[in-house]
């Protein structure tokens, strides 16, 4: 289920004015950590507060519609790198900004490897983890060569949400020492592999050798800010 679709949700039950039966209903875990989020509004807030400015660079991996990058864009004027490797993703979102120079839109992904995957199309789920009636192709490339093209010093943010391929890209990223390069790091984990606690747990801790944690709702949304 994506946050969307919990959202929807929770907003139906609000509306019906059914908040105390719902006290009632078994809600799952992952069901009520997003809620907690919302009632925070992390998405109005915590996911676009960054210390920005026009010179910041910006990347936006997992770029779906392009809300994100033009929310970010609207506040802080700074340049964004978008990645999409769903293609038909990426062309509206390249219509999207086509008068905006400054956001770039890649139609790929970023991982550990270039490789050519097979997405199982589900609007912002859209995953290779998952299987759906629709599916395309899409490509990926090797982050530490992308950067390494573009002579990429310094992020200053970088917003992961690609469907389960963050562990991999984030497992680069540490091995790598790409990481160093990246003030901020906003990820959205999700649980619907196997083993996927446990990996996510490595990879903390792993960050914690570079970065430190400013916010996190477990498998929903966290921060990891690059120590000074």
């Amino acid at each position: 289920m994506t946050l969307q679709t919990l959202l929807s949700r929770i907003l139906y039950l609000i509306g019906k004015g059914c908040l105390l039966i719902a006290k009632h209903i078994y809600i799952a875990p992952h069901e009520r950590r997003v809620a907690t989020w919302f009632e925070n509004r992390g998405d109005k807030t915590l996911r676009l507060d960054y210390d920005l400015d026009g010179n910041s660079l910006v990347f936006d991996l997992g770029g779906y519609e392009g809300q994100w990058a033009s929310d970010i864009f609207a506040m802080y004027c700074c340049s964004i790198y978008v990645f999409e490797p769903v293609e038909v993703f990426a062309q509206n979102i390249t219509k999207r900004f086509s008068k905006n120079p400054k956001v770039q839109v890649h139609p790929f992904g970023l991982a550990s490897a270039d490789q050519v995957i097979s997405i199982g199309l589900n609007s912002d789920g859209s995953s290779i983890y998952k299987s759906s009636p629709k599916s395309v192709s899409g490509r990926l490339v090797q982050a530490a060569d992308f950067l390494g093209s573009r002579n990429i010093q310094a992020i200053d943010l970088m917003k992961i949400n690609i469907e389960v391929g963050e562990y991999d890209l984030l497992e680069h990223l540490i091995d790598s020492g790409v990481v160093a390069k990246i003030k901020n790091i906003q990820v959205q984990f999700h649980d619907f592999v196997p083993d996927a606690e446990i990996r996510m747990h490595h990879i903390q801790e792993a960050l914690t050798r570079t970065h430190r944690l400013t916010y996190q709702y477990p498998f929903v949304w966290e921060n990891w800010q690059l120590k000074i």
